[in-house]
Formats: C-alpha cells, structure tokens, sequence
C-alpha cells in the first residue's frame, strides 16, 4: 500500500490539490459574501436585513435577488456539487500507487479546469464555454474513480 506522507509524490500531489480546492471552496463563499456587501442586498434570511454591523442601513428588498450573488451562490453550489467528489475518489486513487504523471495530470487537470470553470461562470462566458471546463474536470474523477474500481475489484 502506497504510504500516506509527503515522501510519497504521489500523495504530495494529491494533497495540493485537495488543499488548493478546499480554498477554491472557502473562498467562492467569501466572494459571495463581498458580493452581498457591494450590492447591499441579496441577503437570504429574513433576520439577515435587520439593523446591525454587518447592516448597518437596513432598507427594503435586500431580501430580493441580486445577479451577482446569486451568480456567486451558483458557482458555489457547483463546487459543492463537484469538490467532495474529486477529494473522496483522489484520495482512494492515491491508494491504487498511480504513476505520478498520471496523478499529476489528474490532480492538477481538476485544479485547473475548476480555475477556469471559475473564470468562466463568473464572467457570464457561454455554457458551452462553462461546460466544457465542468466536463474536463468530471471526466477526470470519473477516470479516477473507475480505476480505483478496477484495483479494487481485480
């Protein structure tokens, strides 16, 4: 069994990447965050429009929508729908003792496609656009998660 420490390449690659996205994932909820402070709104508990620091002018409708934290709540959404996946099946690959070129490209191809999937839905670029980048970064834990199957079952 492949050793679970930073001397193992393997598992060092894996663990940038897994750290990398966790960030990604912290951080798209701060984006969110900074994005209800900039439109004074799009806030989404009724509690949430009472005077206070983080409140300071409570007015009516900061409960309604706002396009740019909903856009900022979607991403996130899609991370949460995406990140869990990539760190379970990562890790379990780690497990099999992949070549490193082959975890390498597989760890960082998430990391980036994540990056440019960001870029993409935050900029408002086309779906296909957007879908290509969510498509890549699928098709890389579905990979990873069909070999981890095959070690397992064979």
């Amino acid at each position: 069994m492949p050793e679970l420490t930073f001397q193992n390449p393997v598992f060092a690659a894996y663990a940038i990447a897994a750290a990398l996205m966790a960030l990604k994932l912290m951080g798209q909820a701060w984006i969110t965050v900074a994005q209800m402070f900039k439109v004074g709104g799009g806030f989404l508990n009724p509690e949430d429009k009472a005077g206070g620091l983080a409140n300071p002018k409570p007015r009516e409708g900061q409960l309604d929508k706002q396009e740019p934290v909903e856009r900022s709540r979607r991403l996130q959404l899609n991370d949460l729908e995406n990140i869990p996946a990539f760190w379970v099946v990562g890790f379990l690959f780690v497990l099999t003792g992949p070549a490193l070129w082959l975890a390498q490209v597989f760890f960082y191809g998430f990391v980036v496609t994540r990056a440019l999937h960001f870029w993409a839905y935050s900029t408002a670029k086309s779906h296909e656009v957007r879908a290509t980048f969510f498509t890549i970064g699928s098709l890389i834990v579905i990979a990873m998660a069909v070999m981890v199957l095959i070690e397992a079952l064979f």
